[in-house]
């Protein structure tokens, strides 16, 4: 009988393959599980989307010949041709033709660049390519926008990186595709580093993994509904936006002291005797997979206490350290331990924290022009707020939030407090996540 809900999964999967996937259906990991489920009770069935933004100057891309080098891309590495779905309950991934489609964005009137683009993600269909290009130009500057989107499903930010220098490299040298032996071997490899991640989150649902996070989340429920709904001025974008610059620190990033920063806002958003959950990506590819594209990360819980009393300065260290022992542990297994030990917490988070180190991305380069990397705020954000901080020559902060939740001085006065947070040196230094959101 499966133990656990990853058994269960792969349990469920293996019969649906058998009555007919065939070889067409791909099973999950968890990361990929929680997305699809959390789009599928969507009331507007909206996707996680990460997309990439890239400045250049105009007539520099030529959309079919980067049509052409996206679709090789999706030829060889299987998640980049893949549609989620949900079979009988279960989340899969199912294989189709590569059809990457390169879109030219025409503005609206009235409509600069970004707006037009935010539209456009706004828009996105959950049928069709979990790749998709966006061109768009940039009057005011006399640029073109390039956007490239992926479904949250289809990447993490390891795979990011690579994204990007091999698009560089199939749009510099058109070659051909990738041939039948080169892309049953990507295929293979990708079933192979699937269920070894499988393989890892059911070990990692072991007892006393669940025991663990029943313990440690037991006083866990989320705020965010609780609050008054807001209705923005007609004229404001859906979300806002604050951000600050530091020295990026020689020894990394400091983790738990942006954590500790995310409980100081959240304090301030959610008020004292609380302790709603904020959520950061953390993992990787399990030890032998091969380096495959695909979405490997799982969403850890951090219960951000707001109360009175001070942290000791080491106890979020030696907490998150605890809990990185059990990172694994898939987030609707964590989710089932919480409730099971008496929280009524749904799966909600109430903000969300990810570490983006831009050292390691490559620059797209097109036509032998490097793209500059640009911002796009006013996107729409699954959580009353979330914080990203990009680890490159500094530390480059951000916090946007949902207007439709949270009051904009409100959201402004619990960044303050982050900011006050993050400026008191960490007494320890850890390492930056191995993927991130």
């Amino acid at each position: 009988m499966p133990r656990t809900i990853t058994d269960q999964y792969l349990a469920r999967y293996q019969r649906i393959a058998a009555d007919g996937g065939g070889t067409s259906l791909l099973p999950v990991t968890g990361a990929q599980r929680r997305f699809v489920l959390v789009r599928s009770m969507d009331p507007a069935g909206r996707p996680d989307l990460v997309p990439m933004f890239f400045a250049f100057p105009g007539g520099t891309v030529d959309p079919a010949r980067l049509r052409r080098a996206a679709n090789r891309l999706a030829a060889l590495h299987p998640v980049l041709r893949a549609r989620p779905e949900v079979v009988r309950g279960t989340p899969v991934l199912r294989l189709a033709e590569p059809d990457v489609p390169v879109e030219r964005v025409v503005r609206a009137p009235g409509e600069d660049a970004a707006d037009a683009l935010r539209r456009v993600l706004n828009g996105w269909t959950a049928q069709g390519s979990p790749l998709r290009l966006y061109l768009v130009e940039d009057g005011s500057a006399g640029d073109e926008l390039l956007a490239v989107v992926l479904d949250h499903t289809a990447c993490d930010g390891q795979s990011l990186a690579r994204i990007v220098e091999e698009l560089t490299a199939a749009y510099r040298e058109e070659s051909e595709g990738p041939g039948p032996a080169e892309v049953a071997a990507e295929l293979a490899a990708y079933r192979e580093a699937v269920h070894l991640q499988l393989d890892a989150e059911g070990r990692a649902g072991s007892a006393g993994a669940l025991a663990y996070w029943g313990d440690r989340l037991r006083a866990v429920h989320e705020r965010a509904p609780q609050l008054r709904p807001r209705t923005p001025a007609p004229e404001a974008l859906p979300t806002g936006v604050a951000e600050l610059r530091l020295p990026a620190p020689a020894c990394g990033v400091p983790f738990p002291t942006l954590l500790d920063a995310c409980r100081a806002a959240s304090r301030v958003l959610y008020g004292p005797g609380h302790v709603p959950p904020i959520g950061y990506p953390w993992g990787g590819r399990p030890a032998g997979a091969p380096p495959v594209l695909g979405c490997f990360l799982n969403t850890v819980v951090f219960p951000a206490a707001t109360v009175d009393v001070p942290h000791a300065p080491d106890e979020t260290a030696t907490q998150w350290w605890d809990d990185l022992d059990r990172a694994d542990t898939p987030f609707d297994e964590v989710v089932h331990a919480a409730r099971s030990a008496g929280s009524q917490w749904s799966g909600r988070l109430d903000g969300l924290l990810t570490v983006d180190d831009a050292r390691r991305r490559p620059a797209l380069r097109l036509a032998g022009v490097e793209g500059r990397e640009v911002h796009l705020d006013g996107r729409r954000v699954r959580a009353p707020f979330a914080v990203s901080v990009t680890h490159g020559p500094e530390l480059h902060g951000r916090m946007v939030w949902d207007r439709a939740v949270l009051d904009d001085d409100a959201a402004q006065d619990a960044f303050a407090a982050f900011r006050d947070a993050v400026r008191v040196p960490a007494a320890d230094t850890a390492p930056a996540p191995a993927s991130v959101g």
